[in-house]
């Protein structure tokens, strides 16, 4: 995880607020005004309470309490004006960075999430996007308004008062609003990241104990698993806890500094009262201003615990789209047709264990070519290859004679079909499971794709057919049943060049030679990689690689 300061973290989350700019701004003029009402209310009946005891401002004692009624329902109007203007752009915000965090997340896959922790990455997805909205609602305006209104305070002390008050009101906002909170960040600097990493890893360990539940039933380890998830429960917990006495301890030690300074205020005042450098009037109005305007400097100081929290997701959520994907979209260029495929001395790593070493294939256009060999061999890696999800170490993979890094991923996609080991299937009916193949497909084009992939009787046999819920990751289906929907996938999409990766791993004999004979006598045009690690499998095609080694050569 890149390590960026606070400060920075918060400069880049900042710059994604650029297109709702004019709503923050709004929300920056309601709140300056809001809080000006509120403390107007306090310095009004203070002019009041004076002209009472024989002050004369020539202004009816009547008008003072119109005016504060005034403020009052100002107040109360902008301030909900305010919190429904931040919470707008804060939900919009949140919006458009799940929408930009789901578009990196389409960039990185599969090279940089294979292998990644699920529950961490729907982590990040759901709750540290969703702690984004107190930077966004409760932090970026707060700043702002906070900085204008103290300006404007020390301003109106300066004319009621004295210079000398006014510098000692600036000096005691920015201790609260600016130093604590600041000091109370570095105290806790790495407690709010670890929080959420624990969190992260918390959701994935749960997430493969629900994916796990059966076998964990089936070999009695749900002990050792309760063990795991109560270890990881109480170190979330006890970060947690930490969290909140540093928060605690913030508003503890906020609270006493602004009463220390409230009584600094007054001693000051009484001594330059004494000195003849203020008047009593003046007095009582500076001193009614400054207590009752530590509000938005209290709310930034307690900011100091509650956006560590938030940083620490933002800086997580930055990652992601921060991160290089290991291959860039290609657009630009000219379309293609397909007229065959070919690996041309090519060497391929994943980091550093070597897959590949100068492998040579040619897979001639309407031909059957099969790939067997022993797991680990590369067999899987030359489809991925084919399909650009990397790109090779050296050598060469070309369709139609161009290099795959060369032609519009688009064009590439469409003129290829990849059907993996295990078939994903969502949480959807069986026909929309099928049709993310081809989105304009037929009722009767997905039914023709389900008879070539020898699965329409079953689907037929289902109490709703092609309407059936599919339960999560498809496990109210057998291993079998999900590799048959995912070779109607592969049909569907109607593509050139048919990358079929373990076809028929979870099919008994019978299975397996009504898929194979489907895939012979269905394939019309088609070119077909069949990779499969069983002699059966790979005997339908026109021509054999054999993967001799556990690595290809």
């Amino acid at each position: 995880m890149k390590k960026r300061s606070n400060l920075i973290t918060m400069l880049k989350m900042l710059r994604l607020v650029a297109p709702l700019s004019g709503y923050m701004i709004l929300a920056i003029i309601m709140g300056v005004i809001n809080n000006i009402a509120v403390s107007s209310i306090t310095v009004l009946a203070g002019y009041a309470l004076l002209q009472i005891l024989g002050y004369d401002y020539g202004i009816k004692l009547s008008v003072f309490f119109i005016a504060m009624i005034i403020c009052a329902v100002i107040r109360g109007v902008l301030r909900y004006a305010e919190q429904a203007c931040n919470h707008f752009i804060a939900f919009k915000l949140l919006a458009h960075i799940r929408d930009r965090v789901f578009g990196a997340l389409r960039k990185l896959c599969p090279a940089k999430l294979e292998g990644r922790n699920r529950g961490e990455l729907i982590n990040i997805i759901t709750s540290d996007i969703e702690l984004l909205e107190v930077f966004y609602a409760h932090t970026i305006s707060p700043i702002v308004i906070a900085v204008i209104f103290y300006v404007l305070v020390c301003i109106y002390i300066g004319s009621v008062g004295t210079a000398g008050l006014a510098v000692y009101a600036a000096i005691c906002y920015v201790i609260v609003g600016v130093i604590l909170p600041v000091i109370i960040s570095k105290i806790s600097s790495d407690t709010g990241m670890k929080l959420r990493d624990k969190a992260g890893k918390l959701a994935g360990f749960m997430l493969d104990n629900l994916r796990g539940v059966g076998e964990t039933l089936q070999y009695g380890d749900c002990a050792k698993r309760m063990q795991g998830i109560a270890t990881r429960t109480d170190d979330l917990l006890n970060t947690d806890e930490k969290m909140k006495n540093l928060s605690g301890a913030n508003k503890t030690l906020s609270n006493s500094l602004i009463m220390a300074f409230d009584l600094g205020m007054l001693f000051a005042g009484l001594i330059l009262l004494y000195n003849g450098e203020i008047l009593f009037d003046g007095l009582v109005i500076t001193l009614l201003l400054f207590m009752g305007s530590f509000g938005p400097a209290a709310a930034l100081s307690n900011l100091g615990t509650t956006l560590l929290s938030t940083l620490a997701s933002g800086n997580r959520v930055l990652d992601i789209l921060e991160e290089k994907p290991v291959i860039n979209d290609v657009t630009g260029r000219e379309e293609i047709g397909f007229s065959g495929a070919e690996l041309k001395n090519v060497e391929f790593s994943y980091a550093d264990d070597k897959i590949l070493d100068g492998v040579s294939m040619e897979f001639p256009e309407g031909e059957i070519t099969g790939i067997c060999g022993k797991s680990g061999s590369g067999k899987s890696t030359i489809l991925k290859l084919l399909m650009r999800f990397w790109d090779a170490d050296a050598g060469s993979v070309s369709l139609s004679g161009v290099k795959v890094s060369d032609i519009n991923t688009d064009n590439l996609r469409a003129m290829e079909s990849f059907m993996t080991q295990d078939t994903f299937l969502y949480h959807d009916s069986i026909a929309n499971n099928l049709r993310i193949a081809r989105l304009d497909a037929t009722d009767e084009e997905i039914m023709e794709a389900c008879r070539k992939a020898s699965v329409h009787d079953f689907i037929m046999s289902l109490k709703d057919g092609y309407d059936t819920k599919v339960s999560e990751l498809g496990s109210s289906l057998s291993g079998g049943e999900r590799q048959r929907l995912g070779l109607a996938r592969a049909f569907l999409h109607d593509s050139k060049l048919l990358l079929l990766d373990e076809p028929t791993s979870n099919l008994d004999s019978l299975n397996e030679a009504v898929i194979l004979r489907a895939l012979r006598d269905e394939r019309h045009d088609k070119t077909v990689v069949l990779v499969s690690h069983r002699a059966s499998t790979v005997k339908i095609a026109d021509k054999i690689y054999n993967m001799e080694s556990e690595r290809a050569s």
